[in-house]
C-alpha cells in the first residue's frame, strides 16, 4: 500500500482514525464509546495480535475491519487485487467481493446453514472463488484430516459435533482459501494442545505465503508462538 510519498511499505491493511461508539436506543439512548482516533496497520506476512484487558474493544475492531460494525468516523483501506477498497464507506457488494478474495475471518462461533455437509463447508470458499469442485473438496479433505476430524464426520453436518470439533471445521473453512488478510478471533479456543499446534502451524505457513494476520488470542503460548508485534488497544493496559 503507498502512502503520501508514493512507497511501497507492505502493508495490506491499514486503518486510520477509527471512531466507534454503541448507542443502546432502547435504554435512553445511552452511548458506551469503544475507541476513538486509532490508527492500525499490518504488513504482509506479519501476525498482529490486539492486546489489552477484557472490554477494552478488541472484537470490536475486528468486527470493524471485517466490516460487521460500520464505524462512525475513520477509513480502513485494503489492498484488494489492483485496488485499495476502504471498507468503512464500501457498498455492501464491494465488501462481499473483498471477503470472497482478499479478507478471510475465522470467528470463535461456527456459522452455517443446517444439514450442509461440514466437507461442503469448508469446500465452500474455493468452489466460490471459481476453483472446480473435485480441488476443492480435496483440499477440505487435507485440512480436516490434518486437523484430526475423523473422516466418517466429513459427510454430517456439524451442528451436533462438540465445540472443539466445530472450532476445527471454522478453522478449516477459514484456511480453505489462501487470502492475501486473514483475521483470526481466539482460532485455538476449545482446541487440545495438539490441534492447537496444528493452527500455528497454519498461520506460520499463511505468513511465509505473505498472508497479513490479525488475532486475538489470550492463550499466552500461542500468541507468542504466531504474534510478530502486538497492538496495545487505547486503554487497554491492566492497572498495576
Amino acid at each position: 500500500m503507498k502512502d503520501a510519498s508514493g512507497i511501497d511499505d507492505g502493508t495490506v491493511l491499514r486503518a486510520s482514525g477509527l471512531a466507534k461508539t454503541f448507542v443502546l436506543h432502547t435504554q435512553g439512548g445511552v452511548e458506551i464509546p469503544v475507541f476513538a482516533g486509532l490508527d492500525f496497520s499490518v504488513r504482509a506476512g506479519e501476525c498482529v495480535v490486539l492486546s489489552g484487558r477484557s472490554g477494552c474493544g478488541k472484537s470490536t475492531l475486528m468486527r470493524s475491519l471485517y466490516a460487521n460494525y460500520r464505524v462512525d468516523a475513520g477509513r480502513i483501506e485494503i489492498r484488494h487485487e489492483d485496488r485499495i477498497v476502504d471498507l468503512a464507506t464500501a457498498p455492501a457488494h464491494e465488501i462481499l467481493a473483498v471477503r470472497r478474495r482478499t479478507l478471510g475471518h475465522v470467528s470463535q462461533f461456527l456459522r452455517v446453514i443446517p444439514r450442509v455437509a461440514t466437507i461442503d463447508i469448508v469446500a465452500q470458499p474455493l468452489r466460490a472463488a471459481g476453483i472446480d469442485a473435485a480441488a476443492a473438496e480435496r483440499r477440505a479433505a487435507e485440512l480436516l484430516a490434518r486437523l484430526n476430524l475423523p473422516s466418517r464426520l466429513w459427510k454430517l453436518a456439524p451442528a451436533t459435533f462438540s465445540g472443539g470439533e466445530q472450532q476445527r471445521v471454522n478453522i478449516a473453512h477459514g484456511f480453505a482459501l489462501a487470502r492475501p488478510v486473514l483475521l483470526l478471533d481466539e482460532p485455538t479456543a476449545s482446541l487440545d494442545e495438539g490441534n492447537r499446534n496444528v493452527v500455528i502451524e497454519l498461520i506460520e505457513e499463511a505468513k511465509r505465503d505473505g498472508a497479513a494476520i490479525v488475532a486475538i488470542c489470550h492463550d499466552h503460548e500461542v500468541r507468542n508462538a504466531i504474534a510478530d508485534r502486538l497492538f496495545e488497544m487505547p486503554g487497554g493496559r491492566l492497572a498495576a
